[in-house]
């Protein structure tokens, strides 16, 4: 069962932000410009990590007494 929540809610958005930083945003920092690429390369990694949790993730029942 997919979780559309998960995957389409925070994994794809984490992604992208991921990919803007790390690609657009670092070669306009000159100083910083190692640091804000690997930040915006582990956001995208954690956004992929969490997009195919959401494909693994499965209801559980609910528990009647």
């Amino acid at each position: 069962m997919v979780s559309k929540q998960i995957s389409i809610g925070i994994g794809i958005p984490m992604i992208i932000v991921g990919a803007v930083l790390a690609v657009f945003l670092a070669p306009m920092q000159y100083d910083l410009s190692d640091t804000v690429e690997f930040i915006g390369s582990l956001i995208g990694i954690l956004g992929a990590l969490i997009f195919i949790a959401g494909l693994f993730a499965r209801k559980t029942p609910k528990i009647v007494y």
